[in-house]
């Protein structure tokens, strides 16, 4: 190889990810920097590049809208994460007893992951409709008396869009633990088999705590899925009834796009952002840290 050659093979591969890691630059950062700029602006239908400061912020926080928001965020959140990580982890230790037909309820439990979120709400919406899903069967096989209006509700429709994102996320999450149960080495349970202790002992105080980095893993993409849930809320209840199921995600489409406060919804848009960054951010830097 030629001198020449030799000086500029080292810069090849650099040259081609340049365009796009330009491009990702721009699209992803400078949208960020962008939708950051109008919230600190007086945008309302169009964009107005207006200085206004933290008005639009002072906005959001007085609005009742934004609270119930945020508060269903934390319904939800919780009873999403905890549900799916609970489920899913349970679902990974019956499936860690080599059972029979593993392979088929490994696949029955992944399969809703593969289903989107709208296709996933709008079959749940359905089944928790009252007048064609549960109750309605229920009534066919002559269960008169049997009640399940949930999803029309607002004090309890929240919980409807929680069955369903649990149901979605926990093969999931069962997948994720499943590998973490696959990589412990066997000769830990027969140890503490021979010592006496029953196997729900041995995963409670044993194989349970050992799965600590696959729990921070699971848990930084449930929140994430969490917080930026919109599809799954738009097709089960629109936010509905009223605002009664609103999140974050779908209070920032309603104000941006159909109510023309897109000032307000960058701003909603940006504490989001201000968010998912405080969850990933300190879990990327241990994650790098330990790494080093």
């Amino acid at each position: 190889m030629s001198a020449p050659s030799a000086l500029r093979t080292p810069w090849l591969p650099k040259l081609v990810i340049a365009p796009s890691f330009v491009l990702s630059f721009l699209f992803i950062y400078g949208l960020m920097a962008w939708n950051g700029y109008l919230s600190l602006s007086a945008s309302r239908l169009l964009p107005n590049y207006e200085f206004v400061g933290l008005e639009q912020y002072t906005t959001l926080f007085e609005s009742e809208r934004w609270w119930v928001a945020l508060q269903n965020l934390g319904i939800f959140g919780g009873l999403f994460i905890g549900g799916g990580m609970a489920l899913g982890l349970l679902l990974a230790i019956l499936l860690d007893q080599k059972v029979r037909a593993e392979g088929v309820l490994r696949t029955i439990y992944l399969y809703p992951m593969a289903l989107s979120f709208i296709v996933t709400g709008t079959a749940w919406k359905w089944i928790l409709n009252p007048g064609l899903g549960l109750e309605h069967l229920m009534h066919q096989w002559g269960f008169e008396s049997f009640t399940f209006g949930w999803l029309v509700d607002p004090d309890y429709a929240i919980y409807c869009v929680v069955i369903a994102g649990v149901w979605q996320s926990a093969g999931f999450v069962m997948a994720l633990f499943l590998a973490g149960l696959r990589g412990i080495d066997d000769s830990i349970i027969k140890a503490a088999q021979v010592d006496g202790a029953s196997l729900p002992r041995i995963y409670w105080r044993i194989i349970i705590p050992t799965l600590r980095p696959v729990f921070f893993s699971t848990l930084m993409v449930v929140s994430h899925l969490a917080i930026k849930s919109f599809d799954l809320v738009m097709a089960l209840t629109a936010g509905g009834p009223g605002y009664a199921t609103d999140l974050p995600a779908t209070f920032m489409y309603t104000m941006a796009f159909s109510r023309g406060q897109i000032g307000l919804g960058a701003a909603s848009a940006t504490i989001m952002l201000a968010t998912v960054a405080a969850i990933v951010v300190p879990y990327l830097y241990s994650e790098l840290r330990t790494k080093k």
